[in-house]
């Protein structure tokens, strides 16, 4: 299949790239992008996949530019330029996943909260994908934005996280120093809001 006949520039034109002004690295990179989208064709997915790897393959191109070539707003592109490919992967699958959503139930908090204490720095992904294993419920970015903050999980999130990255800087501090036994960092629980500790109230321990 040929690239550099009128369907490649057609391509460009209408994503607003002269080609003209493109160096060859970058017409040799859009060329292959663009045999990707024929062959895998323009869904949701393939469009992802191709936006992140033109946004994180150091072709020099604008994020506006590589936006129109897959088809999306610029602010959108920003927001993928700063996602992982882990991460790219689980938006797209909460994104197609359908909908309607389940709610955040009260009960919920508790397991949520054990959850950050052993994965401090865990995204909105990682813990939207711990509720579907565990209750086998799919639910929406913003209900758990709404539930983190109403039961104080944002805030014991980043306490948690500021934990683990203390805990690690005393741990290198201690195997480097032939000192005494290390200072004990706080219980990750102490961080907690009571509505998530051990003592939650009893809207919590509803099954």
């Amino acid at each position: 299949m040929a690239t550099d006949g009128s369907a490649f520039d057609r391509w460009l034109g209408e994503a607003g790239v002269a080609r003209q002004k493109l160096t060859p690295e970058q017409i040799a990179v859009l060329q292959s992008g663009f045999r990707f989208q024929e062959q895998c064709g323009r869904d949701y997915y393939s469009l992802r996949v191709l936006g992140h790897y033109l946004l994180h393959c150091g072709t020099g191109l604008k994020v506006a530019q590589i936006a129109r070539l897959v088809g999306v707003s610029r602010p959108t592109a920003s927001e993928q330029q700063r996602l992982s490919s882990k991460q790219v992967v689980q938006t797209a699958h909460h994104r197609m996943a359908g909908r309607p959503y389940g709610k955040m139930l009260p009960r919920y908090a508790g397991p949520v909260a054990q959850f950050l204490i052993t994965h401090p720095k865990a995204s909105r992904m990682d813990i939207l994908d711990f509720i579907e294993r565990t209750w086998q419920v799919r639910v929406s970015t913003v209900a758990l934005h709404h539930f983190m903050k109403k039961y104080g999980l944002d805030k014991a999130q980043r306490s948690l996280a500021e934990v683990s990255a203390h805990s690690s800087a005393v741990q290198v501090l201690d195997s480097a120093s032939d000192g005494g036994p290390p200072v004990p960092s706080p219980s990750p629980e102490f961080f907690l809001p009571p509505h998530t500790t051990r003592g939650r109230s009893s809207s919590c321990q509803r099954p």
